[in-house]
């Protein structure tokens, strides 16, 4: 049975070392966007909430870090094109570098299509 979480900080430990550090180098990009948002873990990953409402999920995996959901944005579009993998998520692979200024632009568009 899969490990059920209740603290950001528990989460992150799970991880293999190398998915831990990516994953938190992006949480620090989340957090900078959203400096408002409160920390939760909602499907068992974590989640940043504003005002009870979830904004964006991430997740750390054996060869990718993922965000969801994936913004349905035209202007983003192209840039989302070699990171979408399946309805809503963005896949980072851990062997390329993290576009963290696409990730940061990624939340501010969930945040606004949220409110």
């Amino acid at each position: 049975m899969a490990q059920k979480f209740t603290r950001i900080e528990d989460y992150l430990e799970s991880l293999d070392p190398e998915v831990r550090q990516v994953l938190a180098e992006v949480r620090s990009t989340i957090r900078a966007a959203l400096p408002e948002a409160e920390d939760a873990i909602t499907y068992n990953m974590p989640t940043l909430m504003i005002g009870g409402r979830r904004i964006v999920h991430y997740a750390g995996w054996k060869k990718h870090v993922s965000l969801y959901p994936m913004p349905g944005d035209e202007d983003l579009a192209s840039e989302l094109a070699p990171y979408a993998a399946g309805r809503g998520t963005l896949k980072f692979p851990l062997d390329q570098p993290v576009p963290h200024d696409l990730i940061a632009r990624v939340v501010q568009r969930l945040r606004g299509a949220s409110q």
